[in-house]
């Protein structure tokens, strides 16, 4: 299990085919779902293995001389995975609420503070419209749903952004991955551009972040209620 971590977090994918064949779209499918799911599991890649799974869909497999993935099986069961577990996120940040941010393991917090403020704050700025935005935010994609739970969102139009929240993610990223990987450098550097779409991803954090230490004094925009 931990050797399959480790691969997993590398988009090792030519590992994940030689081992595990076509249980790649399970193992796809429960990354997406545990990554948007639950709130103790922000680590796990999410844009970056949308983009590669989608490179991975225009690459042939020298053995079989078809494509390693297919499109359409990636396309469907991810949108499915990514829906589900934002779902799942906000039934657990309802039900549980604030007794799920106090629980500890060996003194520490399981769920950090610091991120349920980052998504507080992203609420603030953007409203609703957060359950969408939120879907490139690493973290933040995360504990998104959880706090819409918490805050007891209306449930109707949580859903709504959900689903297009989850189609846009998935569908742009996978097909960037799809199109991109026809050039050959960078199906030769898929580790370099991962690393340069996870930079995008939390460039938008670290931005908000030197614009808050410049700017201790100016309150947040409010974007919308959440209710």
């Amino acid at each position: 299990m931990i050797e399959l971590f480790k691969h997993i977090l590398h988009l090792d994918f030519e590992w994940l085919f030689s081992n595990y064949n076509t249980a790649v779209y399970l193992i796809l499918f429960l990354v997406i779902f545990i990554e948007t799911g639950l709130v103790v599991m922000p680590i796990l890649p999410g844009d970056s293995l949308l983009f590669t799974a989608g490179l991975f869909a225009n690459q042939l497999n020298a053995t079989t001389g078809k494509p390693y993935l297919s499109l359409t099986y990636l396309l469907v069961l991810l949108l499915i995975a990514a829906v589900l577990g934002d779902t799942l996120n906000y039934w657990i940040g309802r039900k549980l609420g604030s007794k799920a941010v106090q629980l500890k393991f060996k003194g520490k917090n399981i769920v950090k503070p610091e991120y349920i403020q980052k998504t507080h704050e992203f609420y603030d700025k953007y409203g609703t419209k957060t359950i969408i935005l939120a879907r490139f935010v690493p973290i933040v994609r995360t504990f998104a749903p959880f706090v819409a739970g918490i805050a007891e969102m209306n449930y109707k139009k949580f859903f709504t952004f959900n689903i297009i929240g989850g189609f846009i993610w998935v569908f742009s990223l996978i097909f960037a991955g799809y199109f991109l990987g026809q050039f050959p450098w960078i199906r030769k550097n898929i580790e370099l551009v991962a690393l340069g779409i996870i930079f995008i991803s939390v460039l938008p954090i670290v931005i908000e972040i030197v614009k808050a230490k410049r700017n201790p004094s100016l309150p947040p925009h409010r974007g919308g209620d959440v209710k």
